[in-house]
């Protein structure tokens, strides 16, 4: 049974390594933070990261980046904004990486598979994607997700064995456009239905921004080449809804403390896990409307993150012109 890595060793990266070893395979999980490295190795615990878990005996974390190198899969699960930079700090990359984290790259607009097809020209590219909340795929809890893969089935054929699990079932896709543009709108979306339950509008206005937000994430995966029925499944509407429902998602957490009043600032100083949503927001923004994309809720969340306070930003938002729901731009 060959070994798999997986390159980050935060709560996700965490869980994905606890789900991989849940059949006594060997794991190499690499981690920045030399603490988390000693706790992995000497306590089987990440109580920074993803506290209350004990870690199978077959994790091996390190901060050595070129072992990782050795393997012939590996698992990127960086946060999105250092994907690039932890990739082009490899010696060498294995044969398949697959991209785990949710985000577009700030500054340059570039989904992750555009990342890592620039740091690692000769690695195969899959993207694993969908409603995930870390401390249920490392409890062992039941997960779908889509796995999509750029080389098509005979990729599907080497990565669905080493990452299919009795409690973690991967559905095979080949649109990893669709696959990432779910995971990043859906980061910003959930921000938006985090001010909802901050600001307590009601069970009424998260179902309608849900709705209304996935037009959005309809309406800009379409323009960039994503299928629309990749965006109705686990990796766009699925995971869509499990982050717009629950303070475990990080970007939910952000929401509703801004909707209570909390300022964005405070917030992303205070936080040592990520919302990755923040820092995909303004980029979002920029690529809609550089493609002539509507979407009022991602811009109104972009607001919210430079200040405007969420009780205006929602007002905006109600006061907009009322038009067909259907085959309207926004």
């Amino acid at each position: 049974m060959s070994r798999v890595g997986v390159l980050g060793g935060g709560a996700w990266g965490t869980a994905l390594a606890q789900s991989l070893a849940s059949d006594g395979r060997e794991v190499l999980l690499w981690a920045r933070e030399a603490e988390v490295v000693e706790e992995i190795n000497h306590a089987r615990r990440n109580s920074a990261f993803l506290p209350g878990i004990a870690l199978a005996p077959t994790i091996l974390a390190t901060d050595d980046l070129a072992l990782l190198a050795e393997l012939e899969v590996l698992l990127v699960v960086t946060p999105a904004q250092h994907t690039a930079s932890v990739l082009e700090a490899m010696p060498r990359h294995p044969a398949h990486l697959v991209l785990c984290s949710k985000g577009i790259e700030a500054g340059s607009g570039r989904l992750m598979n555009h990342v890592a097809r620039d740091a690692a020209p000769g690695s195969a590219l899959a993207v694993l994607s969908g409603p995930t909340f870390a401390h249920e795929v490392a409890a062992g809890l039941p997960t779908a997700v889509t796995l999509a893969c750029s080389g098509g089935e005979a990729q599907w054929d080497v990565l669905a064995p080493v990452i299919a699990r009795t409690a973690f079932r991967p559905y095979y896709s080949d649109d990893v456009t669709g696959a990432e543009i779910g995971g990043a709108v859906k980061n910003v979306l959930a921000i938006a239905c985090g001010v909802v339950d901050g600001l307590a509008l009601g069970q009424n206005a998260r179902a309608a921004l849900i709705a209304r937000g996935y037009a959005e994430m309809l309406r800009f995966g379409e323009t960039l080449g994503a299928r629309a029925e990749t965006l109705a499944g686990l990796c766009g509407l699925g995971d869509l809804v499990l982050t717009c429902s629950s303070t475990a998602s990080r970007n939910f957490s952000l929401g509703k403390a801004l909707g209570e009043g909390r300022s964005a600032a405070e917030l992303m100083a205070d936080r040592r896990t990520v919302a990755e949503g923040a820092f995909t927001a303004p980029v979002l923004v920029e690529l809609a409307a550089r493609h002539g994309v509507a979407m009022p809720i991602v811009n109104a969340v972009y607001s919210l993150l430079g200040g405007q306070p969420a009780r205006e930003v929602v007002q905006d938002l109600l006061a907009r012109p009322l038009r067909a729901e259907q085959g309207a731009p926004g």
